[in-house]
């Protein structure tokens, strides 16, 4: 190795915040990026359906970029991939096979499928990109096929866990590559990134095992209906789910559109095991009596389009929520999401369901390892340097601290943000610098079209509603022939404020005089003096903002 050689690492996503996860490994002119997530949007992001990372110096250095290699296929990991290839589309992809077959999916969707070059791997591959050597080992997660990464430098093996828990007890029995981690950490890991989500539990993370002991006794006592709302991707889930109702001899309908795509792709490639003839159509469950039928269902976040959400609200086209159903939510509310939540649960209730929710049972475990396991990475892996990720500052704070707990120093031990550029060479490490990094927001078909100024205008329009002023303007005689006009739209009842209205256009006529008094002819400086004037009037008598938008017609 050179002397003074450096390997470089630059979080794009996933530090500071839940989800939109991307990393980026640079040795000299190569890079390699690690997963491609999006996040779904907060509530002060009025419109937004999604959010994903700023790619900018992906874009600036598309030309180093080796290959894109995937942990797993949440959607907080490969995401962003139908929007990120726009502009990066010339580049391998690496993931193991479910991982794959859930983006080709979307690829498909986004008609990008024939571009994209995607290449299969399993745990114990080792692929070469550039100076990069990417080994991938087994983790448990959520989601099959879940992996972990040793990737090796000429500077030294950085070791990335992805999202990860220690079950001892998988669903489908293949657990976690202790042996390799264990020899990796032996050979000597320079760098550990390890997922922060849960480092605020105490103990162990439970074995999703016990969710299909559960679930058997909530079958056996339930004696009508059952629906079950999980995670699209949480294919053990939904595999215990089937196992159940297979014992129960109850036939399965799967409700919501990622719901039957997940099904359909891990049911082709292997990764769930259903019976025979034991799926039926949603339009069939009429056809058996209500103690044979169990539906499976997206909702577990009260999205609210969700199949759930609509069967809560009645407004599900093939589903009625009865007296004497059961309704399982085996999901937690993703922080943000527990009104949504809340709300559909008592609505199921409203209509008579029996509603079993994490908050109450054991019918939801986290894939996401606890303090405890996260010590033991920690020990098993013995990094020189640290970098906690996947999580919000707090998390990422409290995993240092755990660092330190077990023998880290704390100077070899870094909380980076979004941006941040992190330099290691063999003896020391450092953040030494930042490139463009943030949010972009995508609407519809719009990517990143809509920012600050557009979030804040509606904002204002839902808060406070709009005014339109119409007026007509004789441009010689500088003369109002026509208004002016005001229409209202989310400020009041236009019919039940007659004498609101007329006292608005008063205070309009009072602020065209005025500009035409002081001799202003310039139409900004016309609708400013009427936003201002009226904006002034509203507020005194309603203390509301409407948004006031001024429009002049010259003839």
């Amino acid at each position: 190795m050179i002397k003074d050689d450096k390997i470089t690492l630059i979080p794009l996503g996933g530090l500071g915040e839940i989800g939109k996860n991307m990393m980026i490994a640079r040795y000299k002119d190569e890079i390699v990026v690690i997963d491609s997530g999006l996040m779904f949007p907060e509530d002060e992001l009025l419109g937004i359906d999604v959010v994903i990372p700023d790619i900018t110096y992906l874009i600036e250095n598309r030309n180093m970029i080796k290959g894109i290699v995937l942990t797993h296929g949440h959607e907080d990991h490969i995401g962003a991939l139908p929007y990120v290839l726009r502009d990066i589309d010339d580049v391998p992809i690496f993931g193991t096979k479910l991982t794959l077959g859930i983006l080709g999916g979307k690829l498909k969707e986004a008609n990008f499928s024939s571009r994209v070059k995607l290449n299969v791997v399993k745990p114990r591959d080792i692929i070469s990109l550039g100076s990069f050597e990417i080994e991938f080992f087994k983790v448990s997660h959520s989601i099959p096929d879940a992996v972990g990464l040793g990737i090796h430098t000429p500077v030294g093996t950085i070791l990335h866990t992805g999202d990860f828990k220690l079950d001892q007890t998988p669903v489908d029995g293949k657990v976690a590559d202790f042996n390799r981690i264990a020899q990796l950490g032996a050979e000597g890991v320079l760098v550990l990134l390890s997922d922060s989500t849960n480092v605020e539990r105490p103990g162990f993370t439970m074995s999703e095992k016990v969710v299909g002991q559960n679930f058997d006794d909530n079958f056996r006592l339930a004696k009508e209906r059952i629906i079950i709302a999980s995670f699209a991707s949480n294919v053990h889930r939904i595999q215990q789910a089937v196992d159940s109702s297979f014992k129960y001899g109850r036939k399965v309908a799967i409700a919501g559109r990622s719901m039957v795509n997940v099904v359909n792709i891990a049911s082709e490639l292997g990764y769930l095991n259903i019976p025979d003839n034991m799926i039926i159509e949603l339009d069939e469950i009429g056809n058996y009596a209500r103690n044979k039928v169990a539906i499976i269902t997206t909702g577990s976040q009260g999205e609210p389009m969700s199949a759930l959400t609509r069967m809560a609200m009645s407004d599900h086209r093939r589903v009625e929520i009865e007296p004497g159903d059961t309704v399982i939510i085996s999901a937690t509310p993703i922080p943000g999401n527990e009104k949504l939540v809340s709300r559909t649960i008592d609505q199921l209730f409203k209509l008579g369901a029996e509603v079993i929710y994490e908050s109450v049972s054991g019918i939801h475990v986290s894939g996401h390892a606890s303090k405890e396991e996260l010590k033991l990475m920690l020990n098993l892996v013995k990094p020189k340097f640290f970098v906690p990720v996947h999580g919000e500052y707090r998390m990422l704070i409290k995993h240092a601290q755990l660092a330190r707990e077990v023998g880290i120093p704390a100077s070899n031990i870094f909380v980076a943000e979004n941006g941040h550029v992190l330099e290691f060479s063999e003896e020391k490490g450092a953040i030494s610098g930042r490139v463009t990094s943030g949010r972009v927001l995508v609407d519809g078909l719009g990517i990143g079209d809509v920012g600050n100024i557009v979030l804040r205008d509606r904002k204002q329009l839902s808060q406070d509603g709009i005014l339109i002023v119409v007026v007509t303007i004789n441009k010689e005689l500088k003369q109002v022939i026509a208004g002016p006009d005001i229409v209202s739209r989310g400020f009041v009842y236009v019919r039940e404020a007659e004498e609101l209205m007329e006292e608005a256009k008063e205070r309009v006529r009072q602020s065209l005089e005025k500009c035409a008094e002081k001799n202003i002819t310039e139409w900004a400086a016309i609708k400013s003096n009427i936003r201002d004037g009226l904006g002034k009037f509203l507020y005194e008598r309603t203390r509301r903002r409407p948004m006031i938008l001024p429009i002049i017609m010259e003839v």
